[in-house]
């Protein structure tokens, strides 16, 4: 795995009423330090990549439907430098995704329906001077097809 990422598997405690499902707290091995919670959304099929951040950590959780995040370490310093991960996260796999400052990540919603996520950085979003870094889907800077892999 990616140096600095770090997963945590999310508990979903049902019961006749609906369901409650913690995704992040302030005594959690992985929390840093509270920025903002926002949710972002995808339909079936789309990309949304390539970007990183130089101070911001993200806390992904998708809350509905699934998608595909791809992480791509391009920091030269790190021991895994040039990796590629994939993870598949939502309803099929509640996990909390922690993405480092300076690693590259993009995600595809791959259910039939929207996907949501929600994200809790540790930055609140500047929009005079955004914290973001972008290169589009296809960029040949990262080793990386979005097309569907069967089999």
């Amino acid at each position: 795995m990616i140096n600095g990422v770090k997963i945590k598997k999310l508990k979903v405690i049902p019961d006749e009423r609906g369901r409650l499902m913690e995704m992040l707290r302030s005594d959690d091995e992985l929390f840093i330090k509270f920025g903002q919670v926002y949710m972002t959304t995808v339909y079936p099929g789309v990309v949304k990549a390539w970007h990183y951040h130089k101070k911001q950590v993200d806390n992904f959780v998708v809350v509905k439907g699934m998608i595909k995040v791809v992480l791509y370490d391009s920091r030269k310093d790190s021991p895994t430098h040039g990796e590629i991960n994939e993870f598949f996260m939502g309803e099929h796999n509640p996990i909390l995704l922690q993405v480092p400052v300076t690693v590259y990540h993009g995600f595809k919603c791959i259910s039939e329906t929207e996907a949501i996520a929600i994200n809790c950085s540790t930055e609140p979003y500047n929009p005079n001077l955004p914290d973001e870094y972008r290169i589009p889907p296809d960029s040949k800077e990262i080793p990386y097809d979005w097309k569907r892999k069967d089999g």
